[in-house]
């Protein structure tokens, strides 16, 4: 039997899993209002459609600890990047950083939360 090399190498890349890209967070601003902040975040990703979008971010502290949710309820295909709000994000008095991250439809986070300075 023989082989075709191209055909063997074609049906094997073609069931590799396909690794989308993660979304990228391109800016964080953080606004005091009142007791609460306010955390506008603009993200940019290749969004597909409903099967693959970026479809949330959140805010934490140095441990982990969430501190808000933005739930994105579409995806966001004609719309690159895009900025959302969070409003009433209680930041701890003396918390000098928040860090935020996003998140896939496809289940995963971004690799590495980005760090932003509370100004006091």
């Amino acid at each position: 039997m023989k082989l075709n090399f191209p055909l063997l190498a074609l049906a094997l890349w073609s069931a590799a899993p396909v690794l989308a890209d993660a979304p990228e967070i391109l800016d964080v601003a953080i606004e005091k209002q009142g007791m609460d902040w306010q955390v506008s975040v603009t993200i940019r990703h290749p969004d597909s459609g409903w099967d693959h979008y970026a479809d949330g971010w959140e805010v934490t502290d140095a441990a982990g600890k969430r501190l808000g949710y933005r739930e994105l309820m579409h995806p966001h295909v004609d719309e690159q990047p895009f900025t959302r709000s969070l409003r009433n994000v209680m930041v701890p008095d003396g918390m000098r950083e928040i860090y935020v991250r996003a998140h896939c439809s496809d289940g995963s986070w971004t690799a590495e939360p980005v760090a932003v300075a509370v100004p006091f």
